[in-house]
């Protein structure tokens, strides 16, 4: 049976570019069905997330908005808010990352929407929350890495703050808003009633990166410096090898042991310093300019059989050009390819989600702005005539190879 949990569930994305997107992104491969609404200016991600063959469907884009149907309205226009309050009605769920102020303008904040419609679930994802001195200000994935001390943290290995070239601030808050709606949605089939669940991306950031690295902090006095020091060693990368890098971890004193002896290092095996788990946290720095060394010896693929031979969990630093040829991948098939109906041959990444051994199928391709808007108003009510007159007035537009058109 398809692992699709959440069949039933109609969710209004009122969201863009990557945090909202990954949240619905993952609702829809539980089987909700996600109605998304662009303005005609589109999703910013369509083009910020780099090049593709129109120019409206950039690998990210192309990527966090599959298995959405997809109704481009102009929300400046009252005849298209009458729209949305018909498509909330028929939700269970509202998701949006739009800025609160924005949201009041068009009627649509949390206190409106729940105010006439108390048992919708109602997802507010924000930069700094709706209370306290940063409330409301805008921010992107790159500013919170720097808000919350992840930036930081390069500054204290590397010498110079960076931010991680991935938007995995995004990424990361827009999975835990999938889980809060969730939760949500149990707690109303218990009590019948919806509630509103806020996000913030700088607290839930900042949360984990204290919650490693507040560390010898934790205790009141203080019992050391902040920061988890294993971490923030500038030995902790992946290591040189004769023909590029290899990543592996040790953590345990036998497979330390052991580590020590494959590599040639049999002088340090005994050593006070590093014989256990304690010891090595008290000697982290010289510990991990050890284990840091060099392994230019032999290639990746040679140290890769003898330190998995020894079940030490080690594998290729892989880069993007590598990533997507990894074997395992291959053969779990992660990245297969389709026929998108505007950007011709594509990439298509599935759910790693397994559920009994089951994996969810593959869902729609990414849709061009407007690709439902006539079937979504038809389903609403409207009239052929009247939709043709709301794309003339330019309160919808519709794409013209609509899939239901």
């Amino acid at each position: 049976m398809t692992f699709q949990p959440l069949h039933g569930m109609k969710v209004l994305d009122l969201t863009s570019v990557v945090v909202g997107p990954v949240a619905t992104l993952r609702l829809a491969q539980y089987g909700a069905e996600v109605v998304k609404i662009e303005s005609p200016a589109g999703d910013l991600m369509r083009g910020l997330g780099g090049t593709s063959p129109t120019g409206q469907h950039s690998g990210t884009y192309l990527h966090l908005n599959r298995g959405k149907r997809n109704i481009c309205l102009n929300l400046k226009e009252a005849r298209a808010r009458e729209i949305v309050d018909q498509l909330v009605v028929q939700s269970d769920v509202v998701v949006t990352n739009m800025r609160p102020d924005a949201l009041e303008r068009l009627g649509l904040d949390s206190a409106s929407v729940l105010a006439a419609h108390p048992d919708k679930i109602y997802c507010l994802l924000t930069g700094y929350g709706t209370d306290g001195p940063y409330a409301g200000q805008p921010t992107y994935d790159s500013v919170v890495q720097g808000a919350t001390g992840m930036a930081g943290l390069f500054l204290a290995r590397d010498g110079a703050p960076s931010y991680m070239p991935m938007l995995i601030c995004d990424h990361v808050v827009g999975e835990i808003a999938a889980g809060a709606i969730l939760a949500a949605a149990i707690e109303r089939e218990r009590t019948g009633k919806g509630m509103l669940m806020e996000v913030p991306m700088f607290e839930t950031m900042a949360a984990f990166v204290l919650q490693e690295h507040l560390a010898q902090h934790s205790f009141d006095p203080p019992v050391g410096p902040p920061g988890d020091r294993r971490l923030l060693s500038p030995h902790n990368k992946p290591v040189k090898t004769k023909d590029g890098y290899i990543s592996f971890t040790i953590n345990t004193d036998s497979q330390v042991e052991t580590f020590l002896k494959v590599t040639g290092r049999d002088e340090f095996v005994g050593d006070r310093r590093f014989a256990t788990v304690a010891a090595r946290a008290v000697n982290v720095e010289a510990w991990f300019e050890i284990r840091g060394a060099p392994l230019t010896d032999k290639t990746t693929e040679e140290w890769l059989e003898v330190l998995q031979a020894e079940d030490l969990a080690a594998m290729p630093c892989h880069t993007l050009e590598t990533l997507p040829k990894d074997p395992h991948l291959a053969a779990v098939q992660l990245v297969s390819f389709e026929d998108h109906p505007t950007e011709g041959r594509t990439a298509a990444i599935r759910s790693s989600i397994r559920a009994d051994g089951e994996i969810a199928p593959r869902q729609t391709p990414s849709a061009p702005r407007g690709w439902d808007t006539r079937s979504v108003l038809e389903e609403l009510g409207y009239s052929e005539k009247e939709i043709e007159t709301l794309l003339e007035a330019g309160v919808a537009s519709a794409h013209d190879q609509g899939r239901n058109a």
